[in-house]
């Protein structure tokens, strides 16, 4: 039996979307294409955005990514920098579409057009899994400091 090009990349993508996927480890280049802070506190509202790029990272449902992207409003507002977080939220709200092939998309810790699924108990594992390695790297690194 002969496969056409079209029926291949059909059965190429219902197995793909049947195996699990793997989670890379978290990555963040803090506010991406937006400033870390302001020209005298080059960092300000930095937290808010690796806090962001943290839920970014792991995805999930279209629902969340809202929630997340209201967080970063909230986060950067509360240091004072109302105008700044409305900003930042319409970036995201434009930016952060899972369909967009970019380094910072919602679910980038997860392959490309991933979309709006809710996370398996199986992918939560996963997140798990490497926040306990982080938190490990983090544990090392703050004893190294303390020697």
């Amino acid at each position: 039996m002969k496969l056409g090009f079209w029926s291949a990349v059909w059965v190429t993508l219902l197995i793909g979307s049947v195996e699990a996927d793997t989670l890379k480890p978290f990555t963040t280049d803090g506010c991406s294409a937006f400033p870390d802070g302001t020209p005298r506190q080059q960092s300000l509202w930095l937290d808010c955005c690796i806090q962001h790029d943290l839920a970014y990272w792991m995805g999930g449902t279209y629902d969340e990514r809202l929630s997340a992207d209201r967080e970063l409003r909230a986060c950067v507002a509360d240091i004072g920098e109302p105008e700044i977080a409305e900003l930042m939220l319409a970036g995201v709200r434009v930016g952060g579409s899972p369909y967009f092939p970019t380094f910072y998309r919602w679910g980038y810790g997860w392959s490309y057009l991933r979309g709006y699924e809710p996370l398996t108990d199986s992918e939560l594992d996963q997140v798990r899994q490497r926040l306990r390695d982080m938190r490990r790297v983090i544990d090392r690194l703050e004893e190294h400091l303390a020697r």
